[in-house]
């Protein structure tokens, strides 16, 4: 039933064809058989009988006829040719894209005139399939590793709430259970909180707030935050912070990046170690370094630490989700700058965050006496 429709319609639309072909060749046959007929009487002085005349007509009405068969078979082959093919090999890529199939791609077309434009429909066919393959990938990796995180510490409060409920508990046990239930949930609202603060930040729903304040007392305020946490592992922390270096930007977000930055630094650094933060300036950079004695990242892990999810540490022997780094990526992305990574296993490792003053007409200035 799906086909008979579109044969008829294709019938229909042949036979509209052929009427036009034959009522252009009839007039245009008439027009010069009449032509032709008056100047060779009038030149050879012969009259033309009616009987001469009915079998002109007759043998002329016919040749109409077999012409505008032919050009309406030659019009048919050569659509088929360079319209019909082209678009059923889109609407069949089309119709398997609608079901899921998303490595579906189509070849050019050979033999299509490329001024049609067939050829170039294709090729941004081909692209839109090869992003929506991409996004699809993005998704389903999503959902898997949302999964895996939200898996973790939903057991753990599971396990350590059925724990809790034993009767004969100790205070001391059911005080370091009531604990552990508490962290998997605080971890587990983190990362709730994460997800929706990177799902603002991609779909643009966030939009920076400048205003001009002094980025080197914004980093020593996020570093004050994990004062607890270097003076329990008895981190050194070094610091190298130009006075006066002013920024028109948004601190709210920019706060999201030291704090995210400050926080990898303290958790990969060991007991003892060392973590290091440096400003430097110029008229048109801020350039901001956190450097730590941790473990250090592989050139392989590098490549992808800024991405959602992944994690360095493949154990989960840390405690993370792998989205710090990525909403640090966004944010960097949203304000104008940019960051990189400089890293080596067993040596450490050093984010660099360069705020260009020129990007998006911010000011980056020293206060100095002039």
């Amino acid at each position: 039933m799906k086909r008979t429709a579109p044969t008829v319609a294709r019938v229909l639309y042949a036979a509209r064809r052929f009427v036009c072909f034959f009522l252009i060749i009839s007039f245009v046959i008439t027009c010069c058989m009449l032509l032709f007929l008056f100047t060779f009487q009038s030149s050879a002085g012969i009259d033309l009988t009616k009987e001469n005349v009915e079998l002109a007509a007759k043998l002329t009405f016919g040749n109409v006829i077999l012409i505008s068969l032919l050009l309406t078979v030659v019009d048919e082959v050569w659509r088929w040719f360079t319209v019909t093919r082209p678009v059923w090999y889109i609407v069949r890529a089309a119709e398997k894209i609608m079901n899921g199939d998303f490595s579906v791609r189509i070849q050019p077309v050979k033999g299509v005139d490329n001024s049609m434009g067939f050829n170039t429909i294709i090729d941004y066919f081909n692209r839109m399939a090869a992003e929506l393959s991409g996004i699809e990938t993005l998704r389903t990796d999503f959902i898997a590793n949302v999964s895996h995180e939200l898996k973790t510490p939903l057991a753990v409060i599971q396990n350590y709430g059925t724990m809790l409920q034993q009767p004969d508990l100790s205070e001391e046990q059911r005080i370091e259970y009531a604990k552990t239930v508490t962290a998997s949930s605080r971890r587990l609202a983190d990362l709730i909180t994460n997800i929706l603060k990177l799902n603002r930040l991609e779909n643009q729903q966030i939009f920076p707030e400048k205003q001009t304040y002094d980025l080197g007392e914004q980093l020593c305020e996020c570093l004050l935050g994990f004062e607890s946490t270097w003076e329990k592992k008895n981190i050194d922390i070094d610091t190298d912070i130009e006075d006066g270096v002013l920024i028109e930007s948004d601190p709210e977000l920019l706060t999201l990046v030291w704090n995210n930055l400050f926080s990898n630094a303290m958790k990969f650094t060991e007991p003892g170690g060392k973590v290091s933060l440096t400003l430097k300036s110029d008229r048109e950079f801020a350039v901001v370094r956190v450097s730590d004695t941790g473990c250090g990242i592989s050139p392989e892990v590098g490549q992808h630490i800024f991405e959602k999810f992944y994690q360095g540490d493949t154990s989960h022997a840390t405690q993370g989700n792998g989205l710090g780094l990525a909403l640090v990526k966004r944010v960097a992305d949203i304000v104008g700058g940019d960051i990189s990574i400089d890293s080596e296993l067993g040596k450490g490792s050093t984010f660099t965050v360069r705020l260009s003053c020129n990007s998006q007409k911010r000011v980056c200035e020293r206060s100095e006496a002039e």
